[in-house]
């Protein structure tokens, strides 16, 4: 049976506390930067909500291709102070690139649709119409 625990370890020892102090800020790249998602099962489709706070409609890309979705958005920014004579007081730039891919078996992909509003990229994705089984009658051939 499993229970449900708020960590990773149920007994907390004071010289292991610190074992876990850094995983948030040393965790690989891949678990800090990545795109967060929420879907939901509404019967006909899902509904897929990916959180993209910070980026612009045109800084993302949807692909869709042999049956996976894969989401990516990309932004730079860039700001300058410079003094009277033109150096350099402050100069900061920052980087972000985020990628997530996701299987599309059982959702018709010629009929998924997105809609990007207030930091949040909502996918419908449709399923896949189980077809039933066609039936016919075999006529019986009289043979001498």
């Amino acid at each position: 049976m499993y229970a449900m625990t708020p960590f990773e370890k149920r007994n907390y020892d004071l010289f292991d506390m610190f074992d876990d102090f850094g995983r948030g800020f040393f965790a690989p790249s891949e678990e800090r930067h990545h795109i967060r998602t929420d879907i939901r099962d509404e019967g006909d489709k899902f509904i897929m909500e990916a959180e993209l706070p910070g980026f612009k409609k045109e800084d993302i890309s949807i692909d869709l291709t042999d049956e996976m979705l894969t989401l990516s958005a990309e932004h730079k920014t860039e700001s300058d102070e410079k003094d009277k004579n033109g150096k350099y007081i402050r100069r900061e730039r920052s980087y972000g690139s985020y990628k997530r891919s996701f299987d599309l078996s059982g959702i018709d992909s010629a009929a998924v649709t997105a809609e990007y509003k207030s930091g949040i990229l909502t996918l419908t994705l449709p399923k896949k119409q189980i077809e039933a089984p066609k039936s016919r009658r075999l006529e019986i051939a009289e043979t001498d």
